[in-house]
């Protein structure tokens, strides 16, 4: 999980994207938005990271999920999902909370993940592994703040991921 982290002052959620889009791939040459998904304000989830016209957001026609660029070095086989906003001060609306757990919970069924759960992260890329979290944050994973200082309540995402899996 992230938080956006960009500064944005406009009350146009879509345009946020669209600015996010436009800053992935032109200023840091991704080809594409970085994350799989956002989630604004009012528990809108865009899907990030094109993964073609199969009608399935990040996983391809043949179920897989596509790449991102959302944490260096453990993209392949890991999901980015951003809340728009800073989070250091201020948490997430109740809205856009609920619709994260909802995701999570949604993904980890899909991919036979326990919420709650570890698993041993292997880059089928790079060979690199690491034990991590079903669920972790941005700074599970990387030196960063990501997902804001106010955003602590992973172990309650998790528990209520996984209320909803079962």
């Amino acid at each position: 999980m992230h938080h956006t982290d960009d500064g944005s002052s406009d009350p146009d959620p879509a345009a946020v994207v669209r600015a996010i889009y436009r800053n992935d791939t032109v200023g840091k040459g991704y080809g594409d938005i970085g994350y799989h998904f956002l989630i604004d304000r009012n528990g809108l989830v865009y899907e990030g990271r094109w993964s073609g016209t199969d009608g399935t957001a990040a996983h391809d026609s043949a179920g897989r999920l596509v790449t991102g660029a959302h944490v260096q070095g453990y993209n392949t086989g890991n999901i980015g999902i951003a809340l728009l906003g800073t989070l250091t001060t201020t948490p997430p609306s109740s809205v856009a909370r609920t619709a994260l757990v909802q995701l999570l919970a949604d993904l980890a069924a899909r991919h036979a993940l326990a919420p709650t759960g570890k698993v041993l992260y292997l880059n089928p890329v790079s060979g690199v592994s690491r034990a991590a979290s079903v669920i972790g944050g941005h700074r599970n994973w990387a030196d960063t703040d990501c997902p804001g200082t106010v955003f602590t309540d992973l172990p309650a995402i998790r528990r209520e991921a996984a209320a909803i899996v079962l």
